[in-house]
């Protein structure tokens, strides 16, 4: 299999973190209501067993403009990350999540996952998604995906008629879809969030 179009995406640019062989970077990124962010984060596998795990969360309720700009590049074998970002867009925001990951040619045996989830509350608020996959080697396990939807109306039906209120029943779904990705340490935190979206 030719590599011909493989191009490094570091040159001209110093990647935010280089992950060796064995280590394990974790990172969370918290996005709240009424924080505008640009998130741009550049991570580099250069050493065989290294591991990423990188979870988001933002929750947007009004004019916030949100991007997320995640560059992940498997240069070294048997090396995994695990991205999985959950947000919630309201009001009059604006989300964007651009993902890549790029599998080197020698970056033989990656696991390597993407996964991006939003819920939308009004008519107003904009996501945009890209998960994207480069792959340049052939024995490799790696998968991405995106999902943009709103609230699930059946599960507000019902719990609603087991007498939950529906602002109460609103904020359940939502602690639900982002549980995955919330820190426990800010858990009463983000809870505290959507019930101001709500």
């Amino acid at each position: 299999m030719g590599y011909g179009n493989y191009k490094d995406p570091f040159v001209g640019r110093r990647p935010d973190y280089t992950v060796g062989a064995g280590e394990k970077l974790e990172l969370t990124f918290v996005v709240l209501p009424g924080e505008s962010r640009d998130i741009d984060v550049a991570i580099d596998l250069v050493g065989e067993g290294a591991e990423v795990s990188l979870k988001g969360l933002y929750l947007c309720g009004g004019e916030e403009r949100v991007n997320f700009r995640i560059l992940m590049h498997h240069r070294a074998g048997g090396c995994v990350s695990h991205q999985l970002f959950n947000g919630i867009a309201g009001g009059a925001s604006r989300v964007t999540f651009d993902g890549r990951i790029i599998v080197a040619p020698d970056a033989q045996q990656t696991e390597a996952y993407q996964e991006n989830h939003n819920i939308v509350l009004s008519e107003g608020a904009r996501v945009e998604t890209t998960p994207q996959l480069e792959i340049y080697a052939d024995d490799v396990k790696c998968s991405h995906g995106a999902t943009t939807g709103r609230l699930d109306e059946d599960a507000l039906f019902y719990m609603r008629t087991r007498g939950v209120p529906e602002a109460e029943a609103k904020v359940l779904q939502m602690i639900s879809f982002l549980a995955a990705v919330t820190p426990a340490d800010r858990k009463e935190e983000i809870e505290n969030a959507v019930n101001q979206l709500v």
